[in-house]
């Protein structure tokens, strides 16, 4: 099989396991924001499900090493594709598609 088609195999999975790792990021927070709004709109005590909002910062914080881990994948096997002399952009994959992505619905600025 091709170098190329390769890279581009690994590419997508690689594209595909980063967007997993964000949507799990943002799902993890709207779950802690729901967690202490829910307990706010109860007149809950903080100490009523601590326990479980500690769980889901912890779960948050190993997302973050998890997408930490994955950027660095990402730049390592950009080194590799390079070493083999794939010179080639993932097919499918251009700034106007990343520019896109970055304009979502689903994201918006924080502020």
């Amino acid at each position: 099989m091709e170098k190329v088609f390769v890279a581009q195999r690994v590419a997508s999975k690689l594209y595909v396991t980063e967007g997993a790792i964000d949507t799990a990021m943002v799902e993890a927070a709207a779950l802690m924001a729901d967690l202490v709004q829910g307990r706010k709109d109860l007149g809950l005590s903080a100490v009523v499900g601590d326990k479980a909002t500690v769980k889901v910062m912890q779960a948050l914080a190993a997302l973050g090493e998890a997408r930490a881990a994955m950027v660095e994948t990402h730049q390592e096997l950009e080194e590799v594709k390079l070493r083999l002399g794939v010179r080639t952009k993932m097919a499918g994959w251009d700034e106007r598609k990343l520019q896109g992505a970055l304009r979502s619905p689903r994201l918006r600025e924080a502020g």
